[in-house]
């Protein structure tokens, strides 16, 4: 066995809340009257709460304290949240959920290695949570990707050393992250082409060849 252990990033790898995140952003951009688009939102991927709204405020001529920023950045996660109650289980892509039963299949511990705060429920509205032995988020972790600090967690909680995990992820910060702590690294949607990953994979299932 090549890898005993697969770290999955959730957003863009397991499931897709894009479109949730940028609708929760544009919903506070739009209270401060500051520019926000999808080239602004882009740059937010794989970036936490705080700094995701500190990249926002770059086009924001007001001074803002550091309680005003922890209002607005609740503020925009309650409303995603409430977006994502709509999530189930018709969300998670056939070829997704065929993957990870594959992996399990073969005895591959899976961990999610995922910078949002609102992974475990996430993976319980879509069905998912069952499938993980460990779960590493933004909840358990201080420094978002590119520092490799939730793919060390997870790789501290399913109890495998770093060289035996292989982490799946959809954004470059990501994939330097992994790299950077001697995890090879299967790169799929964004970052697919991204020359540092170990692998690129068009989809999901593509991952199983290099098992």
């Amino acid at each position: 066995m090549k890898y005993k252990a697969v770290i999955l990033d959730l957003d863009g790898v397991i499931c897709h809340t894009d479109q949730y995140h940028y609708e929760a952003w544009r919903t506070i951009a739009d209270e401060l009257g500051i520019i926000f688009n999808e080239d602004i939102n882009n740059r937010l991927r794989g970036v936490g709460r705080m700094q995701s709204f500190d990249i926002i405020l770059e086009n924001y001529d007001k001074a803002m304290s550091e309680d005003e920023k922890l209002f607005y950045t609740d503020k925009k996660n309650s409303i995603y949240v409430d977006l994502l109650h709509a999530m189930t289980p018709l969300d998670v892509d056939p070829d997704v959920m065929s993957t990870l039963s594959a992996i399990r299949a073969r005895g591959i511990k899976m961990a999610i290695g995922s910078s949002s705060q609102n992974a475990k429920m996430i993976l319980h509205k879509i069905g998912l949570f069952s499938f993980f032995e460990a779960i590493s988020d933004g909840t358990n972790i201080t420094r978002t990707k590119p520092d490799p600090e939730v793919f060390l967690l997870a790789s501290e909680y399913l109890d495998i050393d770093p060289p035996w995990c292989i982490v799946v992820e959809d954004a470059k910060a990501g994939v330097d992250a992994a790299k950077s702590v001697n995890m090879d690294c299967a790169a799929i949607g964004d970052a697919a082409d991204y020359a540092p990953a170990t692998y690129s994979l068009g989809k999901l299932s593509d991952l199983l060849k290099y098992l």
